[in-house]
């Protein structure tokens, strides 16, 4: 094992070079070196601090399990959501009464984990400093040019890298994305997402509860101490413009008020940001000798906790195509190892994008037909048991072709911790 990094003028060379320090770029290295296969991780660190966190699903909890970064990283700072209750604020005339989904109904102790998104990065780098056959080079790739039988990046620093794949995981404005012709579609909602972490007088007991509002959802999800939880706010773009500049006693103010003082009084307890409300997909995630993954891929709005899971199960899926074709001896870049991977990409993407896509625009709508199919969903839901526990089941994995680091059975105990 070797973390030399290179000097000026070096060239390295990996069997795959996966671009992008993020989440999702270090689950995808960490993956494939700990598979086995020879892998750089281009890309320098950069904290998040704007108060977001991630609800990790338990498949992603399961493949950062397998990973190593789960138990000791992760864990002891994470908070079970063992029910998720969905509460109807729209005011339409069809308002269902609140809906409560319990882990306990699929046989799981909580459906997913929430996390401060910093601390799941430095989890994830922490294990890549160690990790066998992994790589690290600290430095921006400036451009990649694909060959006959690898792909040459070019580093900011005057370094190059050279790998039969490359792997982007360089963002929503990835570079390697734009330089590849691959086509994407960008659209944008009237909205804005408020995001922060808060402290309140009553306990969360592991229940994350989501407001359906007029203009979007208002979403707390449980954090550990049971005193804690974090704020993910949408609203019309002009109301998040003017809550992001309310002081912070204002701010906490004004979610006691939109959470109908269910947590009690409230307190900014950390970082806060703003986030645009946007999505982007692509016509494919895969060009010649690369692979997108994570935002590079696809970008939702921050609803219902599917934009990094998403990723996830792209860096996932991504491993298991390159280590078949590694073991059997094939080209890992080759366009038929990453065929597969496309196909099942692209329907998982698009399927989870226009779920959230749905949401989002119905709330806005303000049509009685609209009002009426999305209470009689949801009362569908809550009441019909098959449906309950088949959409719950849906919402955790998708069972169509999930990843093999991310399926139950694989011997991890139910209990997370």
């Amino acid at each position: 094992m070797s973390h030399r990094t290179p000097a000026p003028g070096d060239t390295r060379q990996a069997e795959v070079a996966v671009v992008g320090a993020g989440a999702a770029g270090l689950a995808a290295a960490l993956a494939l070196a700990r598979a086995g296969v020879p892998t750089l991780l281009v890309g320098r660190h950069a904290p998040v601090a704007d108060g977001r966190t991630v609800a990790l699903l338990d498949g992603s909890v399961r493949f950062l399990e397998a990973l190593g970064a789960w138990r000791e990283r992760i864990a002891p700072h994470a908070a079970p959501l063992a029910v998720l209750q969905i509460i109807d604020d729209s005011g339409s005339l069809f308002r269902p009464p609140p809906a409560r989904f319990h882990a306990s109904e699929i046989g799981l102790s909580a459906f997913g984990w929430n996390v401060e998104s910093a601390r799941l990065v430095e989890a994830l780098r922490a294990e890549a400093r160690v990790a066998e056959n992994l790589t690290l080079v600290e430095a921006d790739a400036a451009a990649c040019t694909p060959g006959e039988a690898v792909s040459t990046l070019a580093l900011a620093d005057g370094r190059t890298v050279e790998a039969r794949l490359v792997v982007g995981a360089d963002g929503a404005r990835s570079p390697l994305r734009a330089g590849s012709g691959i086509r994407v579609r960008e659209w944008s909602y009237p909205q804005g997402a408020i995001t922060t972490i808060l402290a309140h007088a009553q306990p969360h007991r592991d229940v994350s509860t989501e407001f359906h509002t007029r203009q979007g959802p208002f979403t707390l999800v449980p954090l550990p101490g049971g005193h804690r939880s974090s704020l993910v706010w949408v609203t019309g773009e002009g109301a998040a413009r003017r809550l992001s500049e309310l002081d912070a006693a204002d701010l906490a103010r004004a979610v006691e008020a939109q959470a109908k003082r269910m947590l009690g009084a409230m307190r900014i307890d950390g970082p806060r940001g703003r986030v645009p409300m946007r999505g982007l997909s692509v016509g494919s995630p895969t060009a010649h000798r690369l692979a997108l993954i994570g935002e590079a891929a696809h970008v939702f709005p921050p609803i219902g906790a599917q934009g990094l899971n998403l990723g996830l199960r792209d860096a996932a899926a991504l491993r298991d195509a390159v280590t078949e074709a590694f073991r059997d001896g094939r080209d890992p870049g080759a366009r038929a190892t990453l065929d597969g991977f496309a196909r099942a990409r692209r329907l998982d993407a698009s399927l989870r994008s226009a779920a959230v896509d749905a949401l989002n625009r119905s709330l806005l709508a303000d049509l009685l037909p609209v009002d009426a199919l999305r209470g009689l969903g949801l009362l569908a839901m809550s009441t019909i048991g098959p449906l309950r526990r088949a959409v719950m089941r849906e919402g955790v994995l998708p069972r169509l072709n999930a990843p093999e680091l991310m399926r139950a059975g694989r011997g991890f105990l139910d209990d997370r911790r």
